[in-house]
């Protein structure tokens, strides 16, 4: 690959002091390559300004994926699925440094940030492009949907009954769940809240979107595996319950009865930088602690 990195953006987790000094070290290395580091106001600007001094170029979060060549995310799986949805149709790639727990997204450790970005300013580096959904929801056109990296979850508040979602696949009916939820999960997202569930763990780069009931009334309903360019429509069939509909579980909209939520395939992809020798089995052995 043909190096052409000249501006480089960067998301910080949240009130992260290891992650400021670090955003601080990364904009003098920035400057003596002759590369722009560029970041929104949710980077704490005026903490980093007082605390160390380093000048960063302000662009709104709306735009920071359109006015640069990388992005750098210092944080967790969380603040990498928060700069998917900021991405939107741009599929600029991304570096996740992790500051967060298990870091299945954010897979570089803080002592690999320089090693990887040299190797990114070489072209030595692969993208690892992966499906995210296009969720359509009640009263939205197709052209109003919402991204998602993970999933889509329905599921019933603490205090409600159990639930009834009919589920179709390209207007076949598939069945009528009753359970506390239904998960809606790309490959991605298999290994979180779907992995839970009993869901299978899909790898990453399979054509796939698995269906997976939360705690389902009949154990004979078992997560279902289907292609991932079918559309999916997931309605809600009980009345006077507290139910909501959370995307990535990091946004959420409450849903009542006969409520329609439309979910397909995105045209854009989530591309994260991954290093050439990364074996996606020690990861999950790693995180899932295999043969511990």
């Amino acid at each position: 690959m043909t190096n052409s990195i000249k501006r480089v953006g960067v998301v910080l987790k949240p009130h992260q002091p290891e992650a400021l000094q670090t955003m601080c070290e990364l904009t003098v290395w920035m400057a003596e390559r002759g590369l722009t580091l560029a970041g929104g106001p949710e980077i704490e600007r005026d903490a980093i300004s007082k605390q160390t001094g380093c000048a960063v170029a302000e662009v709104e979060p709306e735009n920071l994926a359109a006015n640069v060549d990388l992005i750098v995310v210092l944080g967790g799986d969380g603040t990498m699925i928060a700069t998917s949805r900021m991405v939107a149709d741009t599929e600029v790639p991304v570096l996740g440094i992790n500051f967060g727990g298990l870091g299945y997204l954010a897979e570089f450790r803080i002592e690999e940030l320089y090693t990887a970005l040299e190797s990114i300013l070489s072209g030595n580096y692969r993208l690892d492009k992966r499906v995210m959904l296009a969720v359509e929801l009640p009263g939205e056109s197709q052209q109003d949907s919402h991204r998602v990296l993970n999933d889509v979850v329905i599921n019933k508040s603490a205090l409600a009954r159990i639930i009834e979602i009919e589920a179709y696949l390209n207007d076949q009916f598939v069945n009528s769940f009753r359970a506390d939820g239904l998960i809606v999960s790309t490959p991605t997202g298999s290994t979180a809240y779907n992995l839970s569930a009993g869901g299978p763990v899909i790898f990453p780069s399979m054509n796939a979107v698995v269906i997976t009931p939360i705690c389902p009334f009949t154990l004979s309903n078992r997560p279902i595996v289907v292609p991932d360019d079918a559309t999916i429509e997931l309605r809600l069939k009980t009345d006077k319950e507290d139910v909501a509909l959370t995307l990535d579980g990091q946004v959420g909209f409450p849903l009542k009865v006969d409520d329609r939520v439309v979910i397909r395939k995105s045209k854009t992809t989530f591309n994260l930088v991954q290093p050439m020798n990364r074996n996606y089995f020690d990861v999950l052995r790693d995180k899932l602690r295999w043969g511990r």
